[in-house]
Formats: C-alpha cells, sequence, structure tokens
C-alpha cells in the first residue's frame, strides 16, 4: 500500500478481517482475538501508519496535518504567533503545511485550494477577507466548508456561529490607547490609519473616534493621515507631515509596520520621541527595543495567541462536537515615562 493514506476498509482488507475488527484494534475497545490482532498490527506497521490517526480520520483519509494561512508573515506579529502555533503542534505530533497569503484574496482562495487537496486535518487561518461584505463572506464561508475539517480563527472579526476563534478587542485596544495619552495630558492626537475598507482598520479608527469625543475633543480631519499599513507608506506620510509643518504633539501609528515607518521618517528628519513628538503604537517592536527608542504602546502577546489557536484546534479536533469557542486575548498599555 505505500504512501497511500489508508481507509479502515485497506487496512481490513489487508488482515482479511473485517472493518469492525480494525476500528476495535484502533481505538483498543471491544475483543479482538490475539493473532487476528497482531495480523492487524501487521499491516497498521507495515504502512507507516500513524498512530495519532484514528479510526474516523481513516475512514475520511485525513492527513495528519494541519494548515495555517495567514495574510503577512513578514509581519513580525504573524511571525511570533506562527510560534506559539508550531510549539503546540509539535507537543501533539502533528505537521504543519504553512500558507501566506500577502492580503491577496486570490492567494488565499489558492491556499485553501490546496489545504483541501492535501486533506489537512484542520485550519488555523487569518482571513484577509472583511465579514462585512455579504457576498466576500458567502464565498469565504463556501471554501472552508468545502474542506470539511476543524477551523480556528486567528485574529479576525469572522462570524462565530460556525468556527472557533481566538481574537483581539481592536475597538477597545485603540481606545484604551488613545485615552492614556489624553491621560497624559495630550489634546491633539493625531492617527496613522489603514485602508478603512478592512473591518480590524475601522475598529481602531473608531476607538481612536470615541476615545476623542468621549473626552470632550474634537476630532480635526487634518490630524487624520490615511495609510495602508505598509511601511513605506507610513514612511512617506511621515516625511511629508514633517516637511509641511504639520506633525501633531502626538500621533497614534495604528500597526507596527506604520510604527516602523513613521519612526525611520523621524529619525531621518531629526524629530526626537518623545520631545518632539509623542508616539502611541500599536504593538511592541522587539526589533526596535535595542536603540532606546521612546515610544508609548499597547502590547499584546502574539506567541499566546498563537498557542491559543493551535490548542483550540487539537482539542475540537478531539472533541468535535463540542459548542464553538471564542476566547480575547489581553492587551496593557506601556507608558515609556
Amino acid at each position: 500500500m505505500g504512501e497511500k493514506l489508508l481507509t479502515i476498509e485497506d487496512i481490513a482488507q489487508a488482515a482479511n478481517v473485517a472493518k469492525s475488527t480494525v476500528s476495535r484494534v484502533l481505538n483498543n475497545s471491544g475483543y479482538v482475538g490475539k493473532e487476528t490482532r497482531k495480523r492487524v498490527e501487521k499491516v497498521i506497521a507495515e504502512s507507516n501508519y500513524t498512530p495519532w490517526v484514528t479510526a474516523r480520520n481513516l475512514s475520511k483519509q485525513m492527513s495528519n496535518t494541519i494548515g495555517v494561512v495567514v495574510s503577512e508573515i513578514t509581519n513580525p506579529y504573524f511571525a511570533r504567533a506562527f510560534e506559539g502555533i508550531s510549539e503546540v503542534i509539535d507537543k501533539n505530533d502533528m505537521n504543519i503545511i504553512f500558507c501566506n497569503t500577502d492580503r491577496t484574496p486570490y492567494k488565499e482562495e489558492q491556499a485553501l485550494r490546496m489545504l483541501r487537496e492535501k486533506r489537512v486535518r484542520g485550519i488555523i487561518i487569518s482571513p484577509v477577507i472583511d465579514y462585512d461584505v455579504p457576498e466576500k463572506a458567502k464565498l469565504f464561508r463556501s471554501q472552508l466548508e468545502s474542506i470539511s475539517a476543524p477551523t480556528v480563527l486567528l485574529d479576525a472579526p469572522v462570524d462565530l456561529d460556525l468556527w472557533d476563534g481566538v481574537f483581539f478587542d481592536n475597538f477597545d485596544g485603540a481606545y484604551h490607547a488613545v485615552k492614556a495619552m489624553i491621560s497624559s495630558g495630550h489634546r491633539q492626537i493625531g492617527i496613522i490609519t489603514g485602508d478603512r475598507k478592512n473591518k480590524v482598520v475601522r475598529e481602531r479608527y473608531r476607538g481612536y473616534i470615541k476615545a476623542l469625543k468621549d473626552s470632550g475633543l474634537k476630532v480635526d480631519p487634518r490630524l487624520v493621515f490615511v495609510g495602508d499599513y505598509t511601511v513605506e507608506t507610513a514612511y512617506r506620510i511621515g516625511k511629508s507631515m514633517i516637511q509641511a509643518g504639520m506633525l501633531p504633539p502626538a500621533i497614534f501609528t495604528a500597526n507596527n509596520f506604520t510604527t516602523i515607518g513613521f519612526i525611520k521618517a523621524c529619525i531621518e528628519e531629526k524629530v526626537e520621541l518623545e520631545k518632539d513628538v509623542s508616539v502611541m503604537a500599536f504593538d511592541k517592536l522587539d526589533e526596535y527595543d535595542i536603540f532606546g527608542l521612546k515610544y508609548n504602546r499597547l502590547e499584546r502577546d502574539p506567541r499566546a495567541m498563537g498557542r491559543m489557536a493551535a490548542g483550540m484546534l487539537v482539542t475540537r479536533i478531539q472533541y468535535p462536537d463540542m459548542p464553538r469557542s471564542r476566547k480575547i486575548i489581553p492587551s496593557k498599555i506601556v507608558m515609556c515615562r
């Protein structure tokens, strides 16, 4: 039978026993004669069968591999989340197929099609789609359902009636980050957003607006700079506002790539952080800490999020009929002074 994924029927035929006998051997339940058990176990051993895979997996020809699909592997946030996922999956003797979609719906569709062909045991995915758009949501849902594997959503605001998920409250996080800036004495706080066609971006922007209004501050459109969550765009925006004399005394950079681009512009223009401008970053920049840069931040633990998502998936695989689960990861505000 070589490298073929076995079914119970394959094993039964090779061992010359009934399928129910194979099932009892695999699950170690019910009586099976000593010689018969040896014969079944010999077929399994000679076929390189992995014991972790249950009888139900064999009957469906499922693999011992999970798929992980993220939208932006170059983002340190997702890289650390993947470390957490790997930690749990390795401990459970499973394999991982990793897919990066580059925030492209077509690449996401290709990845899901490939995972379906690979008959993965489960999926952890951070979707590209905006679930508030009905036609996109319908397509995404049909793609996942066609795989027929347990699925955990990673840091994405998608309908939880269908899948488990580990999330972050983007509105609440942005709200408290901006409120912390206001509490430290700032009254003019700008923001560099992403593309507000994306729900996560809208939620963070909504948190920014709500924090200002709840503090009795007006929203100044001149302080709202629309980016796309890339280093390059944030860098251009930062250079432009500094050179035009439009740099606010405080600014909320709404994702880590935006923070990196903005800080790069400040360094080149000799703008000193916390003296000339106070930055509130969405996520900690571990790679920048060695430079001693002063910036405020909202901190999350993406590695813990990855561990949580992988643990949730393993549990779902073991107990497919349990109620759907939703977990919100915590965060904290760190002020640099």
